[in-house]
């Protein structure tokens, strides 16, 4: 039946194809040339991403809220009472600290900013890429998302250590140095006394009640911990296999010892140095990981499956 078909199409009369119209220029193509419109300032696409960089704004001033609030003073630690035999808050007070809140602060943003800073900008350079973003600058782009990113997660993790502080209310080992509390009118046969007064400064001794956790090896732990996380996924030199763990073993060793030093200078206990260095490295976990997107991988665009018109058939021969 198929092959009687085939042989009335060959009888039909085949009629010539019309000659296509050509151009009037002489040319027998058409060139059509698509230019992609830059977004006006007035249309939404543009004003809803203005707002979603004033949302980041408001979010990243929202974690800060707690950090801030603890600093300037606004909220008590909680009050606390004391053994007079407690020899773990016995200490003397060193006025001298071995990192200062200063010097921590400003090694610990400027260094890991200069080095985003840099590896943002080799990164754009070598592998750059389309953004939508209202600015066009690519490399103020990058450094936006990934210092905004890095400066949120400070936040949050000193907004959660400032929390701990004042909830928990644990006196440092200095505290009765700071403190000097009047033991005339204290009865230390009662056990643990919570009826005292102290006779040093309001400020001191609200500070000495805020050991629990350690800031100062959260800052630093959370700071070394990202620093490394991003050297992990833009340090792609295969040179020299052990120059990046090196590095790496460096940063995190610089944030042991901070907290450490805590522990010397009688400003923590053990355990509030201990729990300050868990809470940074999971924190920075979080925000490199989860946040920030270092770490992520460009889609591939999908490309649709190529239409074949006359494909063969399973016989190697073309239908009719």
């Amino acid at each position: 039946m198929q092959k009687v078909h085939c042989e009335l199409l060959r009888d039909l009369p085949q009629q010539p194809l019309a000659e296509p119209s050509r151009w009037p220029g002489g040319r027998g193509e058409v060139r059509v040339t698509v230019r992609r419109s830059r977004s006006l300032p007035g249309r939404p696409g543009v004003v809803l991403r203005k707002s979603l960089v004033a949302l980041d704004i408001a979010c990243l001033l929202a974690a800060s809220i707690p950090f801030f609030l603890c600093e300037i003073g606004v909220v008590s630690p909680m009050r606390r009472g004391f053994f007079c035999n407690d020899s773990s808050i016995s200490y003397p007070l060193l006025r001298v600290e071995t990192i200062s809140d200063s010097v921590l602060i400003s090694v610990g943003i400027l260094v890991t900013c200069l080095a985003i800073t840099l590896g943002e900008s080799y990164h754009v350079h070598n592998f750059p890429h389309s953004s939508h973003a209202i600015v066009r600058n690519p490399y103020v782009v990058a450094l936006y998302k990934e210092i905004g990113t890095f400066l949120f997660g400070c936040m949050v993790g000193q907004s959660l250590t400032n929390i701990a502080k004042l909830a928990v209310g644990r006196l440092r080992p200095h505290f009765l140095a700071l403190c000097r509390p009047d033991f005339t009118h204290i009865n230390c046969s009662a056990g643990y006394v919570e009826d005292y007064n102290c006779t040093g400064s309001p400020s001191e001794e609200k500070e000495a009640r805020k050991s629990f956790y350690s800031g100062h090896a959260s800052f630093a732990m959370y700071s070394m911990m990202y620093l490394a996380f991003y050297l992990q996924a833009r340090f792609t030199w295969r040179g020299a296999r052990l120059l990046r763990p090196l590095v790496q073993f460096v940063l995190l060793m610089v944030a042991i010892y901070t907290g450490l030093t805590r522990i010397s200078d009688y400003r923590h206990h053990p355990s509030d140095v201990a729990v300050g260095l868990l809470q940074g490295a999971l924190v920075a976990y979080w925000v490199a990981f989860h946040v920030s997107s270092m770490f992520r991988r460009k889609r591939q665009p999908h490309q649709p499956p190529i239409t074949i018109l006359d494909s063969p058939s399973s016989d190697g021969h073309t239908d009719c």
